[in-house]
């Protein structure tokens, strides 16, 4: 099974590899219909959003969804942990939490397919990629040049997500600043859910090249990073088959 639309903003995969089983077709709709459903009521870009009605007060903090309050939760997290770098509510701008939105809802995305009898398939969102059942290959793009990689992966269960300028500029603030994070071009995270690994790479990557230390430091978090001296760091774990020297 192999699917492609645009949703949330993105393009989004699912590739399922069931020969025997025989997943069902209906699993991938299970899947986009999910994605759907998330970005009409997370979405900050649309006014009848619940993160909308919830920016403009009509509808309290304490009353918000189980969702919505698990994201916010999340979020709280991270601001927490990388001391205020990482914040969706950010001076003069509105609530604010794609951040940890897309992870988030890409890895529930994975379960409803585990759910649904996969046990090998990669789903691919706007380049963060949730996979199992692998050996999956996963190439890391190049932060300056669009033709070329910087290194393979070899992932069998987990995520891989990665934070850098080269798509949408400098759109990652460190919310200490207010001002473009700087120090990094590009980092990447290897973590065992989707939700971990991109909450993960963009807080780190607000944080500056303190982020990368911060982002290895995390429970099985492994960690590429190009910084903006062209230098490469890496975790010894990070699942590598080709890499940058």
């Amino acid at each position: 099974m192999l699917r492609v639309e645009h949703v949330m903003g993105f393009p989004v995969s699912v590739r399922v590899d069931e020969a025997a089983s025989g997943v069902p077709e209906a699993a991938a709709d299970e899947v986009f219909a999910w994605l759907r459903e998330v970005d009409a009521r997370f979405s900050p870009f649309r006014p009848d959003s619940e993160v909308c009605a919830l920016d403009r007060g009509e509808i309290r903090a304490g009353a918000v969804s189980a969702e919505l309050a698990e994201i916010l939760g999340l979020c709280e997290h991270y601001r927490l942990a990388t001391g205020g770098a990482f914040d969706v509510r950010l001076p003069g701008r509105g609530l604010d939490p794609c951040a940890v939105v897309k992870g988030w809802s890409v890895q529930k995305a994975a379960e409803l397919l585990s759910a649904a009898g996969a046990t090998r398939y990669c789903v691919n969102a706007g380049g963060d990629v949730v996979a199992a059942g692998g050996p999956w290959r996963v190439g890391l793009r190049h932060p300056e040049h669009a033709d070329r990689l910087c290194a393979v992966l070899a992932i069998t269960d987990g995520a891989v997500a990665t934070s850098a300028r080269y798509e949408r500029g400098d759109h990652i603030l460190d919310a200490r600043t207010g001002r473009p994070a700087t120090g990094l071009l590009s980092l990447t995270v290897v973590a065992p859910s989707l939700t971990e690994a991109d909450a993960t790479a963009t807080a780190a990557f607000a944080m500056g090249a303190r982020g990368v230390e911060w982002a290895a430091s995390r429970d099985g978090c492994e960690v590429f990073a190009v910084d903006e001296d062209r230098r490469v760091l890496r975790t010894p774990g990070f699942p590598a088959v080709r890499a940058a020297a």
